[in-house]
C-alpha cells in the first residue's frame, strides 16, 4: 500500500485534502456500543487510549471526555474523517487532550496504549494481532467491536443492541 508520509493532527490544525487507499470501509460505531466499549475496557484517569481506524473519532472523544481518560489518539488513513474528528475534538471541549494521525495503524507506534480499539473486520484484526502482541504491555485492554481475533479468546463479550463486543488483556 502506498503511503503519504504520516503526520500528528491536533484539533488546531489542518489535515492534507488527500488519502491513501482504505482497506476497510467507514462505518462509524453506534454510540451505545462505544459507551460499551469503552466501559469493557474499564476506561479511567490513567489511561491512553488508541482508536485503530478511529474515523469521526468518537470513540477517542468519548474515552476523555465521559470516562476521563488522560488522552486518546485517534489513528485513520481518511483525511476528511481526521478533519471531522479534530472539529468534534474542539467542538466538545477535548481537543487538548485528543490527538489524530493521518497514518496507517501498522506502521503506527502503539507503545504507549493501555486501551486500544477496534472496528475493523475479522481478517484486519488477524493482520494487527502480532504487532498488537509484540508493541503493548502486559495489562493492555483491547477491544472490538463486532470481529474477533482467531483463536484469541476474549476475557469478556458482550451483546450490545444486537452487535458483539469482544475485550481481550493483553499478557506476560
Amino acid at each position: 500500500m502506498v503511503q503519504s508520509a504520516p503526520f500528528v493532527l491536533s484539533a488546531g490544525q489542518a489535515a492534507a485534502p488527500s488519502s491513501p487507499p482504505l482497506d476497510v470501509i467507514y462505518i462509524p460505531t453506534p454510540s451505545d456500543v462505544a459507551t460499551a466499549m469503552l466501559r469493557m475496557a474499564r476506561v479511567g484517569p490513567a489511561d491512553i487510549v488508541y482508536d485503530l481506524g478511529s474515523g469521526d473519532g468518537r470513540i477517542v472523544i468519548a474515552a476523555v471526555k465521559e470516562f476521563g481518560a488522560k488522552r486518546g489518539v485517534g489513528i485513520e488513513l481518511d483525511a476528511t474523517r481526521v478533519q471531522e474528528a479534530m472539529a468534534l475534538a474542539h467542538r466538545v471541549g477535548v481537543g487538548d487532550r485528543v490527538e489524530f494521525r493521518q497514518q496507517d495503524f501498522f506502521k503506527s507506534d502503539l507503545r504507549e496504549a493501555t486501551v486500544v480499539t477496534l472496528y475493523l473486520g475479522e481478517a484486519i484484526n488477524l493482520r494487527v494481532r502480532p504487532k498488537l502482541r509484540s508493541e503493548l504491555r502486559s495489562g493492555t485492554r483491547i477491544v472490538s467491536h463486532a470481529f474477533g481475533m482467531g483463536d484469541w479468546t476474549p476475557v469478556e463479550t458482550e451483546t450490545v443492541s444486537g452487535r458483539s463486543v469482544f475485550l481481550w488483556t493483553i499478557r506476560p
